[in-house]
């Protein structure tokens, strides 16, 4: 009794519900660039608004983009094949509709509550509901083993899942009229697919990431400017797109190599100590500066041309 009732509260308790006037009152964005060949998915729109880039936009706006089953498959999907795509050398990572993300969509969580709520061994119960943590946990990772950057545009809100998700990603750009908000308190939960991890590292604020994990308040794009979080802001959702369209196509026209190796680094050196990391490049750069994109940067400062770089 006790679990059909938890379940039924669950299923009423969407993030989506936490902004009902907001939701009402906000215009529809989509971007409207071709649709890329061999990206279908449900829950994303893939697309190639320049050479070498990639746009990955969440696509349920009827659904303020929560963050469905399908998502959570795609999302892990879709980064490990832009990984291993030689014609992608940058993402920006954007939504359609009337905000970035409702967060997780608690309504299709039922097979974890009913587990959960269940009858059988706490020791068992606790068993089950840890692999299907690791595999949300792996669904934001991707972004980071993706070797190539990722640029995330956030226009409007950004909730829960949301907040997960930016902070997986390499840099972060907002809109305006875009918030940000550690939801899970207010479900009983605590945050647990990265921004409890990540959050601190790039704000460099125990305190202030404290306070937002515990009161669940909103931040908006002000205060993540200034923090850290986003390192720009834009006027509307076109030119928030626009921006990351344009930093992703400066990123892509650099060596390849360069650029991979550079995030390579940098996530190992946020987990490491400074010699640590040292280490690691150099162990890097002893084979990566073997590689022909040094010959072909030196050659074009020379002649004072642009280098064109072969795919990696």
């Amino acid at each position: 009794m006790l679990a059909s009732r938890v379940l039924s509260a669950l299923s009423g308790v969407r993030y989506i519900r936490a902004v009902p006037s907001l939701a009402a009152t906000m215009s529809t964005t989509t971007t409207t660039h071709e649709l890329a060949p061999g990206y279908s998915y449900d829950t994303l729109a893939i697309s190639r608004p320049s050479q070498h880039v990639f746009q990955v936009n969440i696509n349920r706006p009827k659904n303020l983009n929560a963050m469905n089953k399908a998502f959570w498959r795609e999302i892990r999907e879709v980064f490990e094949q832009l990984g291993a795509d030689s014609e992608c050398r940058a993402v920006v990572l954007a939504a359609n509709g009337r905000m970035f993300t409702a967060g997780i969509d608690l309504g299709e969580m039922a097979d974890i509550g009913g587990m959960v709520m269940g009858d059988d061994d706490v020791a068992r119960k606790a068993r089950g509901v840890m692999p299907i943590i690791a595999a949300y946990q792996a669904s934001f990772t991707a972004l980071e083993k993706c070797p190539k950057p990722v640029v995330a545009a956030v226009h409007s809100a950004c909730i829960g899942g949301g907040v997960d998700l930016i902070c997986a990603a390499d840099i972060r750009y907002c809109s305006d009229d875009a918030w940000f908000q550690v939801k899970e308190v207010d479900v009983g939960l605590a945050a647990d697919v990265g921004t409890l991890q990540r959050l601190p590292k790039i704000v460099g604020n125990e305190s202030l990431v404290r306070e937002l994990a515990f009161s669940a308040r909103k931040m908006y794009s002000s205060e993540a400017l200034k923090c850290g979080l986003v390192s720009r802001i834009f006027p509307n959702y076109e030119s928030l797109v626009s921006g990351a369209v344009e930093i992703a196509t400066t990123i892509a026209s650099k060596s390849p190599v360069a650029v991979q190796t550079s995030k390579a680094a940098l996530i190992h050196a946020r987990d490491h100590s400074v010699q640590e990391g040292l280490d690691y490049i150099a162990t890097l750069n002893m084979m990566m500066l073997q590689s022909e994109d040094l010959r072909l940067a030196a050659m074009a400062a020379m002649s004072k041309e642009k280098p064109t770089f072969s795919k990696l």
